[in-house]
């Protein structure tokens, strides 16, 4: 199948791309490489022995995300493109707003113009916001999100929704993904945040290899195995490996189905800490701060869904995954 990847040079998005391409997939990459390196491009070539077809494209740029698809037979999308950091959607909320939504409905629409209908989308856990009812299944309410991005995912999964049920045949899988983290175990490819990470493991990864001086962990006191908040941590190769499952199940015309993707099992903070020195022989620097609002003790998936109607699971284990963070991170302290 040949495959259109928006937003395919950055994290998520560049394994998923490595695992199309071994699974034997052909793959074009949009990206506007605000978020990414075009370095990962030649990252890929030297995984896969292939480099796919690359356009820099800005998505909210309606004329030039149609000549992707006028010089391309794309047979389906897998839409990982958008902003997608947290803090920064609270300071800046309506270029959030303005990217993620906007870029959606020029991509939705481009793809209706060539009669492209199969789509798998890159959701979140955010669209649950702070409920308290983990293991999280997809029936929960969808939308209680607590910051603008997590406002785009929900918007965006609604676009969705209604437009499989608009009598156009859509074929479409939301996927929520928890807390991906890990990296190829090959260490060319990884997570590369810009400027201060957002999400735990890059930034245990900067401690351990001296670009960070400690850890902040928000809470010790919150009603869990050892006081500090419990996640769902997911390895990387194996989301990206849930794409490829989604796009060769997707549901009947004219249906969206969400589906998380997680373990299935939660992992606090300091067992985290204690995996990733474990895995990197060094150790973790931290400090306990306040909890910070909006954080739950506990938020953790539900993932039977995804195992009974695609066959998939996760396969990798944390240490896998911290080791191969660790991995990433050694060989390229300073990113792409």
């Amino acid at each position: 199948m040949k495959l259109l990847v928006t937003g395919g040079a950055g994290f998520i998005g560049s394994h998923t791309v490595v695992e199309l391409l071994e699974a034997g997939h052909q793959v074009v990459i949009a990206d506007s490489l605000v978020n990414s390196d075009v370095e990962v491009l030649n990252r890929i070539e030297s995984i896969t022995g292939q480099k796919p077809k690359f356009h820099k494209v800005d998505l909210c740029d309606e004329a030039a995300t149609h000549r992707i698809f006028d010089g391309n037979q794309i047979e389906a999308v897998i839409h990982f493109a958008g902003l997608k950091a947290v803090g920064e959607s609270v300071e800046q909320p309506l270029r959030y707003y303005q990217n993620n939504l906007g870029s959606t409905i020029n991509l939705l629409r481009a793809m209706k113009k060539h009669q492209i209908y199969k789509l798998v989308f890159s959701s979140s856990a955010t669209v649950y916001g702070d409920s308290q009812a983990s293991p999280i299944k997809e029936s929960e309410p969808a939308n209680r999100a607590t910051n603008p991005y997590g406002w785009t995912k929900v918007m965006i999964e609604q676009m969705l929704f209604d437009e499989a049920a608009s009598g156009a045949p859509w074929q479409i899988a939301i996927l929520r993904y928890f807390n991906p983290i890990g990296a190829h175990p090959s260490g060319f490819i990884g997570e590369d945040p810009q400027g201060t990470p957002n999400n735990l493991m890059p930034y245990v990864a900067q401690v351990a290899v001296g670009i960070r001086k400690e850890l902040a962990i928000f809470g010790d006191d919150y009603d869990t195995v050892d006081g500090t908040g419990v996640r769902d941590y997911i390895h990387v190769t194996d989301l990206a490996k849930g794409h490829i499952v989604a796009i060769s199940n997707l549901p009947n015309p004219g249906q969206a189905q969400a589906y998380n993707l997680g373990t299935g099992q939660g992992v606090s903070v300091l067992d985290l800490v204690k995996a990733f020195e474990q895995a990197s022989k060094k150790s973790i620097n931290y400090k306990i701060a306040n909890r910070r609002a909006g954080d739950v003790a506990e938020l953790f998936a539900d993932v039977s869904k995804a195992k009974q109607d695609l066959g998939w699971s996760a396969q990798k284990s944390l240490l896998e995954a911290c080791q191969d963070s660790w991995n990433w991170q050694s060989k390229n302290p300073k990113g792409y």
